[in-house]
């Protein structure tokens, strides 16, 4: 088991900034890929960005040039750093890891979410 602990989120005016971070601890020796996806209310959860074990990203395109995924494997955390946010932003982010296999189509585990608010 892996227990997923996401922290960071939180409201923030048009434009702003916000770094999330989720901490992993538990069985984590076979964490491959971590990634951050987020849900806003009424729409199905999506994927924000991914990272793999050695570092290659992957990001949406509505979040491409704002947002940068990164990960401290010492730590065995995974970090979103969020510019320049959007009203559309809103939502509450959730970190995911999998031991093998995408960030997407494969099961893994799920943090409980961090809630972020852009609004003026």
């Amino acid at each position: 088991q892996v227990q997923l602990v996401e922290s960071g989120g939180g409201l923030v005016q048009p434009g702003g900034s916000l770094r999330l971070s989720c901490a992993a601890s538990g069985s984590i020796i076979n964490i491959m890929n971590m990634g951050w996806f987020r849900q806003a209310p009424g729409k199905q959860r999506e994927l924000v960005a991914s990272i793999t074990a050695v570092g290659s990203t992957n990001y949406a395109d509505s979040v491409k040039g704002r947002c940068t995924i990164s990960r401290d494997n010492a730590k065995n955390t995974v970090y979103l750093q969020m510019n320049s946010l959007k009203p559309e932003d809103t939502a509450v982010y959730y970190c995911k890891v999998v031991s093998y296999g995408s960030i997407v189509t494969t099961s893994g585990f799920w943090g409980r979410g961090t809630q972020v608010t852009v609004s003026s």
